[in-house]
C-alpha cells in the first residue's frame, strides 16, 4: 500500500496557438515544473508511477453528452483560425489540435488512479493532468476545463466499484460549478468547495455559488459552498474552514472515497487567487482528509498558475499522502473577520441539513440565514424570504457583467507586494526543509517487556534503548510511585525516546508505563521535554490524569484533560473536559475544542497519555492520535499504560505511522450535556485561542 502518482507526459502537448492574455497562464510548464521539484525532492522516487491512459468515450459518456464528445473529438481536424473561432464560443477556453486527446488522459488518468486506490492497490494518491475540469459541464467547456476529471472519476467509481458515498473537497480558488451541476440533486455525492465570491464579482459570478446553494430536491445539504469574500485568507482561514465546518460533515457524511480537485490558486503568490495560504498548508489539509474514508484519497490536480507556488504545494501535498509528517505551519493562527462571517453563513445554511452542526449549538439560525442573505450580490436580489432548510430558488449563471476579471484587481502595488510575500513564503518553506528535515526513523515503539501480540507495520522500530539509571532516578525522585525497578526501568526507556524525538532522529513514538506510575510518568514526561528543547508542550491527558501542581504556571504547556469530572478552565493554559458519550460528542470535541486549541497553540511536541480506565475506544482513540499529528509537525508521543490492549497499541503505531485509523462506525448525536459543556469551554476559551472561533464579532441580531 503506497501512493500513485499518475501522469502522461502528452499532457504537456496542447498550449495557447494565438494571443490570448486570459488563457496564456494555463500552460504546459504547470505540469513539467511540479514534476521536476517532485523529482528533487525525492518524492517521485518514492510513489507507484503510473502512465496515464486515455477514457474512452464511453467513460467520458458518464457526464458528458455525445454531442458534445463528438464536437471535441472533431477538433483534432480543425486549422488554427478555426479553433480560435471555436475557442471564443466558451469562457477562458483555448482549444488545440492535442486538446482532445490530453483531456482523455486527464480524465483517464483520474479513472486509473481511482482504479489503483478503490482496488487495493495503492492507498492514495495524485493524477497530475491538464486540462484541468471542475468547471466543465455536460454539454459546455469552461475556463480551460473540457471533461469535468472528478465527475467522470465519482461517476466511475459508483457504477464500477460499487460506492454509495463519494466526497468531492474542491479546494481550487475558483468555485467548481461545472461538479456542482452535475451532482446538485445526488444526495451519494458530498461536493465541498471554497472559492473567492467577492459577494459575486470574482469569477465565474454566479448566484449559486454563495452559501446558501445546498442543492436541490434530494440532494439538499450535498452540495456546500464557502465562499471568501476578501483576497488574502490564509493558513488560519483554510484550517478552520476544515474544522468547522467540511470534517464535522464530512464524519456524518461517512464517506468511501475522497476525492480532491487540487487546485492550487488559492496558495500564496498566484495571481489568479490572491491567497497567501503557504505550501505547507496544504499538508495540513491533505492530512486532515486522510482520517476519513480509511484514506482512500485522489488527489487530481486542477487550477494552480504560479510556478514555484504550485509545485512546492504539490510536493507538500504528495509528502502528506506518503504519510511524511507535515511542517508547521508559519504565521498567527487567527482567521479573518471576513473568513468567520462566511463560516458563519455556511454553518446557518447547511445546519438544517446536519446532526453534526445542530449539536455544536447554532443559536439563533433564522436570523443567521438572514443576515447571509443580505450580503451584497451581482447577479440576483432574493426578493422573497427563504424558508429555513429550503433550497433558494436560484436563477440561472450568467457572466460577470465586466467580463472576466483582470488577474489583478488589487492594482500593480498591491500585486506587487503579493508576489514579495509569495518569494518570502517560500524561501522560508525551503529553509524549514533544509533546517528540518524529515527524521530517519518515523515511529518507535518503546515497551516493558516485548510483546508478541503486536502487529507493528514494517518501519516502526523497536527501541532497547534507555536513559542512564542516575539520571532516570534524578528525574524520577519526586515521586514515589516511580521507585519501583518495573516503573524506573519504564521511565527511563520513556525519557529515552523522547530525547530521540526532540533531537530529530524519531518523528513519534509510543511507550507503555505501569499502571500505578502512570501520572508520575506523565509529569517527569512533560517536565523533561519542556527542559530539553521543546518551547511550547501540548499534553491531551485522557482518563483521571489531574495537571501536576508545578505546571500552573507555565505557560509553555498546555493541558488538556479529557475525562475530567465537570468542564472547567481553571486558565487558558489548563482545560478538562468531561468524556463524551457517544460518537458525535467525541468528534465534537475533536473537531470544535481539541484541534483548534492545538493550531492555536502551535505546539512543538504533543504528549497524548491513555490514563488507566481512560474510556476511549480504540478507534477513538487512534483517531486522536491521528489528528493530533499535524499541528505538531508529526511530532507525537504516546503514553499508555501497560495493561492496555496489543490491540491499541497497534492502532496507535499506524496512524502514528501515517495510515488511517479505524472507522468510528455509525454516528450518533451528541448527548445535551456534551454540547452544553463545549460551548461553555469554547466561549471561556475563544478570547485567548483564536481557532475557536466560528463567528465574526459583528455579526449578530440586528447587525448588518
Amino acid at each position: 500500500m503506497g501512493t500513485a502518482l499518475v501522469y502522461h507526459e502528452d499532457m504537456t502537448a496542447t498550449r495557447l496557438l494565438w494571443d490570448d492574455p486570459e488563457c496564456e497562464i494555463e500552460c504546459p510548464e504547470r505540469l513539467t515544473t511540479a514534476l521536476e521539484r517532485l523529482q528533487q525532492h525525492g518524492l517521485k522516487q518514492r510513489c507507484l508511477q503510473l502512465v496515464a491512459r486515455e477514457a474512452s468515450e464511453a467513460e467520458l459518456g458518464l457526464v458528458h453528452s455525445p454531442e458534445y464528445i463528438a464536437l471535441l473529438r472533431g477538433t483534432q481536424a480543425l486549422g488554427t483560425r478555426e479553433l480560435q473561432a471555436l475557442s471564443k464560443e466558451y469562457d477562458a477556453v483555448y482549444l488545440h489540435p492535442s486538446t482532445f486527446h490530453c483531456a482523455r488522459l486527464a480524465v483517464g488518468a483520474a479513472l486509473q488512479l481511482v482504479d489503483a486506490v478503490l482496488t487495493g492497490a495503492v492507498r492514495n494518491g495524485l493524477a497530475l493532468v491538464r486540462p484541468p475540469g471542475h468547471h466543465s459541464q455536460r454539454a459546455t467547456a469552461n475556463g480551460f476545463c473540457l471533461f469535468n476529471n472528478v465527475a467522470v472519476a465519482a461517476k466511475h467509481a459508483q457504477q464500477k466499484h460499487g460506492l454509495r458515498r463519494i466526497l468531492i473537497v474542491d479546494w481550487d480558488v475558483h468555485h467548481g460549478q461545472g461538479i456542482q451541476y452535475i451532482f446538485e440533486d445526488d444526495p451519494s455525492v458530498l461536493y465541498f468547495s471554497w472559492h473567492r465570491y467577492e459577494h459575486g464579482h470574482f469569477w465565474p459570478c454566479l448566484r449559486e455559488s454563495d452559501a446558501d446553494a445546498v442543492g436541490r430536491g434530494r440532494g439538499l445539504g450535498f452540495t456546500v459552498n464557502l465562499p471568501w469574500n476578501q483576497v488574502g485568507m490564509g493558513n488560519a482561514d483554510y484550517v478552520a474552514a476544515f474544522l468547522h465546518v467540511l470534517l464535522p460533515l464530512a464524519f456524518e457524511f461517512d464517506p468511501e472515497l475522497v476525492l480532491v480537485s487540487a487546485g492550487f490558486d488559492s496558495a500564496i503568490g498566484d495571481p489568479e487567487g490572491q491567497m497567501l495560504a503557504t505550501p505547507e498548508c496544504f499538508a495540513h489539509l491533505t492530512h486532515l482528509l486522510q482520517v476519513l474514508a480509511g484514506g482512500r484519497v485522489c488527489a487530481v490536480l486542477e487550477g494552480g498558475y504560479h510556478l514555484e507556488s504550485l509545485s512546492q504545494s504539490v510536493c507538500m501535498m504528495v509528502r502528506a499522502l506518503l504519510g511524511d509528517p507535515a511542517l508547521p505551519l508559519s504565521g498567527p493562527m487567527e482567521p479573518h473577520g471576513s473568513a468567520l462571517e462566511s463560516l458563519q453563513c455556511v454553518r446557518a445554511a447547511q445546519a438544517p441539513h446536519w446532526v453534526s452542526l445542530q449539536q455544536q449549538g447554532q443559536p439563533d439560525l433564522g436570523w443567521q440565514v438572514g443576515w447571509c442573505l443580505r450580503l451584497p450580490s451581482v447577479t440576483v436580489t432574493l426578493n422573497h424570504p427563504v424558508p429555513l432548510g429550503a433550497a433558494p430558488v436560484l436563477s440561472p449563471g450568467t457572466p460577470c457583467p465586466e467580463g472576466r476579471p483582470s488577474p489583478l484587481p488589487l492594482g500593480e502595488p498591491q500585486f506587487k507586494a503579493v508576489v514579495t510575500q509569495a518569494a518570502a513564503a517560500l524561501s522560508s518553506l525551503l529553509d524549514q526543509l533544509r533546517l528540518h528535515p524529515t527524521p530517519p526513523v518515523r515511529v518507535a515503539v518503546a515497551l516493558i517487556a516485548p510483546d508478541t501480540g503486536l502487529a507493528l507495520p514494517p518501519g516502526v522500530l523497536c527501541e532497547e534503548g534507555s536513559l542512564p539509571q542516575e539520571e532516570t532516578q534524578a528525574w524520577a525522585r519526586s515521586h514515589e510511585a516511580l521507585a519501583q525497578d518495573g516503573a524506573l526501568t519504564a521511565l527511563g526507556k520513556v525519557l529515552y525516546l523522547l530525547d530521540r524525538i526532540l533531537d530529530g532522529q524519531v518523528s513519534s513514538g509510543m511507550a507503555a508505563t505501569p499502571v500505578p506510575a502512570a501520572a508520575a510518568t506523565l509529569d517527569v514526561a512533560v517536565r523533561y521535554g519542556l527542559s530539553h528543547g521543546a518551547q511550547r508542550l501540548l499534553c491531551v491527558a485522557v482518563g483521571q490524569l489531574d495537571r501536576p501542581p508545578g505546571l500552573t504556571d507555565d505557560r509553555r504547556n498546555l493541558w488538556l484533560n479529557i475525562g475530567g469530572e465537570e468542564a472547567a478552565a481553571p486558565s487558558m493554559f489548563h482545560v478538562s473536559v468531561p468524556l463524551p458519550v457517544t460518537t458525535g460528542g467525541f468528534l465534537s470535541c475533536a473537531l470544535a475544542l481539541v484541534l483548534p486549541l492545538a493550531y492555536s497553540f502551535q505546539p512543538d511536541l504533543v504528549l497524548v497519555a491513555l490514563g488507566p480506565a481512560h474510556g476511549l475506544r480504540d478507534p477513538q482513540a487512534a483517531l486522536l492520535a491521528a489528528l493530533l499529528r499535524g499541528p505538531a509537525g508529526g511530532r507525537v508521543f504516546a503514553l499508555v499504560d501497560e495493561e492496555s490492549t496489543p490491540q491499541l497499541a497497534t492502532v496507535l503505531a499506524r496512524v502514528l505511522n501515517g495510515e488511517a485509523p479505524p472507522s468510528l462506525g455509525p454516528f450518533s448525536m451528541a448527548a445535551p450535556e456534551d454540547t452544553q459543556a463545549l460551548m461553555y469551554l469554547r466561549g471561556r476559551l475563544e478570547p485567548r485561542w483564536k481557532m475557536l472561533q466560528v463567528a465574526g464579532e459583528a455579526a449578530g441580531p440586528g447587525s448588518g
